[in-house]
């Protein structure tokens, strides 16, 4: 059985890290070692996304920081309740984690409720480890916001730590503020989106579907559709377009595959360029552009 790239990983990881940093590197020199004595050529666990060591660590590290987030966040209330193991595995099973990988995941969540987690620590070297780039950070963000968001409302002290999450990674509170509002018009949007196409109702931009009893009114979806793109009816065209632009090149999964984000992130990453797209053009058909 291979040992030496636990025990590496473990060393470097606390000299640099800590506790955080020898769980990290534990948890890579795992990976390592698998990979090793597979002969490099099947795919096991975390390793079947990568093609090269860097990449074997740099997403390793991203699932880790995630889910021991997640799981930070949910004991940051006292106590983790069956609701917050509900939605750490609704995330798992929207990323499609399957085996190995979902132990893993499993692990890093238990690791995050642990009462002495380093967080802060965790999380500038996650910030290292994605050369700090702001758009990775952004959508790892955004889906622990959506995985800490979706099912519930927000407690003060699970804002706290998503703030302390978005602090340390270099987002201002007012910058969290709009991804936690952006994403609640995603909810809105996706759903009575759905619920009109599946009744045929037809918009009215002055005031409700016309549809009897319509809780989601026309005028909603609009003000959403434009919270999404991050734009106000304000703006004009020229405007609006660049919003849009931003939003799809910041969420286009190829240019997120390119930056060596886990296919699995890929995939939520896709479902919200598509909900850009279709705000875009519930705008464009409003400002007739």
């Amino acid at each position: 059985m291979q040992i030496w790239g636990k025990v590496v990983g473990f060393l470097f990881g606390f000299m640099f890290g800590r506790i955080a940093g020898a769980v990290l590197g534990l948890i890579v020199g795992h990976i390592f070692d698998k990979t090793y004595s597979k002969d490099f050529s099947q795919k096991g666990g975390f390793t079947r996304f990568f093609t090269t060591p860097d990449e074997l660590q740099q997403q390793a590290v991203f699932f880790h920081s995630l889910f021991s987030a997640l799981g930070h966040i949910a004991k940051s209330d006292g106590k983790v309740t069956q609701e917050d193991i509900q939605i750490a595995s609704a995330l798992m099973e929207q990323m499609a984690l399957t085996g190995e990988v979902r132990l893993e995941a499993q692990q890093a969540f238990r690791d995050g409720k642990q009462r002495d987690f380093a967080i802060t620590e965790m999380l500038i070297q996650f910030k290292e480890q994605c050369h700090a780039r702001r758009d990775v950070l952004q959508i790892y963000l955004e889906i622990l916001i959506q995985a800490s968001c979706a099912y519930k409302k927000l407690s003060s002290a699970e804002y706290s730590v998503l703030e302390k999450v978005a602090k340390t990674l270099g987002f201002r509170r007012v910058e969290l503020d709009f991804l936690v509002n952006t994403f609640e018009a995603e909810q809105r949007f996706r759903s009575g989106r759905s619920q009109s196409s599946n009744k045929g109702r037809q918009r009215d931009y002055a005031g409700h579907h016309q549809n009897a009893g319509a809780s989601y009114s026309a005028k909603a979806e609009l003000d959403d559709a434009f919270k999404i793109l991050g734009s106000k009816q304000s703006d004009d065209a020229k405007a609006i377009k660049k919003a849009y632009r931003k939003q799809m090149s910041l969420h286009h999964p190829d240019k997120m595959m390119s930056k060596g984000l886990p296919a699995q992130a890929l995939e939520l990453s896709k479902k919200k360029a598509q909900d850009i797209q279709s705000a875009y053009e519930l705008v464009r058909q409003y400002k007739k552009f």
